[in-house]
């Protein structure tokens, strides 16, 4: 590729995994959590500047095909050598390039993109969002997820994020269990809240068709909004089936990864929710092209997380804040599950809702000594 002059190039990629502590286990159907790893990314150019990026997933392989230590391979041994030297001023040309070489390792790609608009933000002084087109909400409303499983704690959780007005939304993590103690634990923190919060429950994929059909009605009768993915991801009728059964909005995440896996659901009417993520649709720019599926097709839109820190979430929060649409609200709480961070400013949540960065870039500054500190060399 024949370079202009004084053009700017990528000089580097360095990705580095990180083991940061949970304030306290977290219950999925498929995995505990007692930690979480991240894979930061630095992405620097001939200019001086640097991006930052970062590739998260749940629970190593609990949760998906990529880990982060094959995250961290990808990026090392196959990116890299595509794309140093390659000009920084078109994040598309770079991602093309990449996209042309390497399948799949959505995770590793979302890293990317996201270093890249990271630096070229810092570059032309504006955040990353006005590069996605710009804003259109200065704030995203954000839930909790209560997952700890026994429910008196989660009751007195959920009464503690009230009273600091962090959040009035939470999502209960169920599937683990039998169904029958999954909907007494629900119907209990819902009785005891009662109309000062809103419930949602997450099944991760744990249930049968027949299982899903025989339980949603109970959850909404102990006063649950919405469902999230009641039946494994590759079960696309079962839940056009459920979704066309019951009233209550469906919602897809682990069925639909990328914009066209979302076309699938709206072509089967198998969602009335979609849930978005960087990380599953290989970065902000990928979540834009997935949201508009979902827009063109009337499904509604969620703004979910992989339980990112502050740089991956605040990542998606750019995205969010770009998407015409987002009236299912967000779950970017993934800095506030972990301990501590490797920023500078951890992103904060005052009246149930994230502001959205105005800084340039992402916003963010890493915290030097402690990704010394949490970096785990491997």
């Amino acid at each position: 590729m024949e370079l202009k002059n004084n053009q700017v190039t990528i000089v580097s990629l360095d990705a580095i995994i990180v083991d940061l502590p949970t304030i306290r286990a977290h219950q999925l159907a498929m995995a505990t959590m007692l930690n979480q790893t991240l894979v930061i990314l630095r992405l620097r150019c001939s200019d001086g500047i640097e991006g930052v990026g970062e590739a998260t997933t749940i629970g190593g392989l609990a949760y998906g095909e990529q880990s982060p230590e094959s995250t961290k391979l990808a990026l090392d041994r196959y990116i890299a050598p595509l794309i140093i030297g390659m000009p920084v001023d078109s994040v598309n040309a770079v991602m093309a390039r990449v996209a042309k070489s390497v399948q799949g390792n959505a995770l590793a790609k979302s890293a990317l993109e996201t270093a890249l608009l990271d630096a070229q933000g810092k570059r032309l002084g504006v955040p990353v969002h006005a590069l996605l087109g710009g804003a259109v909400r200065t704030s995203l409303p954000v839930l909790w997820t209560l997952a700890s499983g026994d429910s008196g704690r989660d009751i007195a959780e959920a009464e503690e994020m009230l009273e600091m007005r962090r959040h009035n939304v939470f999502k209960l993590k169920i599937g683990k269990r039998d169904p029958r103690a999954d909907v007494a634990h629900v119907a209990a923190i819902k009785a005891a809240l009662g109309d000062r919060a809103q419930l949602t429950v997450d099944v991760n994929q744990a249930w049968s068709e027949a299982t899903a059909a025989v339980f949603i009605p109970q959850l909404v009768d102990a006063g649950v909004m919405l469902i999230e993915q009641p039946v494994a991801r590759d079960n696309r009728r079962a839940m056009a089936r459920l979704t066309s059964r019951f009233d209550i909005p469906i919602m897809a995440d682990e069925g639909v990864q990328d914009a066209d896996e979302a076309f699938d659901y709206a072509a089967d009417q198998a969602a009335d929710i979609i849930a978005l993520k960087i990380g599953k649709s290989g970065g902000p720019l990928g979540v834009l092209r997935t949201a508009t599926v979902a827009d063109a097709a009337g499904i509604g839109c969620y703004g979910g997380t992989l339980l990112e820190g502050a740089i991956g979430s605040i990542a998606s929060a750019h995205a969010f804040a770009a998407c015409r649409k987002l009236e299912w609200g967000t779950e970017l709480f993934g800095p506030l599950l972990v301990k501590d961070d490797v920023v500078v400013e951890r992103p904060t949540i005052r009246n149930f809702e994230l502001p959205v960065p105005v800084l340039p870039g992402l916003g963010l500054t890493l915290d030097e000594d402690k990704l010394a500190y949490y970096r785990r060399d491997c």
